[in-house]
């Protein structure tokens, strides 16, 4: 399997978003990191019936910490998607080894993971409008970056 981008949450606590985001990654081929501690149950109906039966297909990765995340991902640049940015994720170079990083969607990141990115990206809105939800920010970014880095998979026949 060819390098593709690589979806990272950190600390997650919705499991409907969690699971959505597997979905997510499981379609597109790439792979999936969860920083833990997670805000729920990762056996928990809520993720599994927004998952489906796509877990299966998922390359996911549980991260005990921080620490343990940076260590997995050591040599790729981390790029923070978050309203705190300037630079917006369209105009962003992206790499097929990119890690793709989205907060909690109660707290987002702290400052020490902000003070790691290589990048911080924003997906612009209209003002006054706070964020998108965590699941519908992943898919923006990710199909950008697999736009910009042909990633986006052979289309196949449903079955």
């Amino acid at each position: 399997m060819s390098q593709l981008p690589h979806l990272a949450l950190f600390q997650p606590d919705i499991p409907h978003n969690a699971g959505a985001i597997l979905r997510l990654a499981a379609c597109m081929g790439c792979g999936l990191s969860v920083i833990e501690p997670a805000g729920f149950v990762w056996t928990a109906p809520k993720l599994k019936r927004a998952g489906l039966d796509y877990a299966a297909d998922a390359h996911l990765q549980r991260h005990g910490d921080w620490q343990a995340f940076r260590d997995a991902t050591a040599g790729r640049r981390l790029l923070l998607f978050t309203t705190r940015a300037s630079t917006p994720y369209t105009d962003f170079a992206y790499r097929a080894d990119d890690v793709l990083l989205f907060g909690r969607e109660s707290a987002g990141v702290p400052d020490f993971v902000h003070a790691a990115a290589d990048a911080r990206l924003l997906i612009p809105m209209r003002p006054g409008m706070r964020s998108l939800n965590v699941a519908q920010s992943a898919a923006m970014a990710l199909g950008e970056a697999l736009r910009q880095t042909d990633g986006f998979p052979e289309p196949g026949e449903a079955e």
